[in-house]
């Protein structure tokens, strides 16, 4: 039952990619893509690593 409190930390991407008006620019780009689209895409693996982690550590 202690282990339950890491699926919190799955809270983290789905609050940080339900908040639209934070990334809702164009600015900065990164290899000439807006802001818009690399942030999203930045969330895949770090969405991937904090569910492995989560995984882990509730088992």
């Amino acid at each position: 039952m202690k282990n339950r409190k890491w699926l919190w930390l799955l809270l983290v991407p789905w609050v940080a990619l339900l908040s639209v008006p934070l990334y809702s620019r164009s600015g900065p780009t990164l290899f000439g893509f807006p802001f818009f689209y690399w942030y999203q895409f930045a969330w895949v693996p770090l969405t991937a690593l904090i569910t492995a982690i989560v995984h882990r550590k509730a088992r």
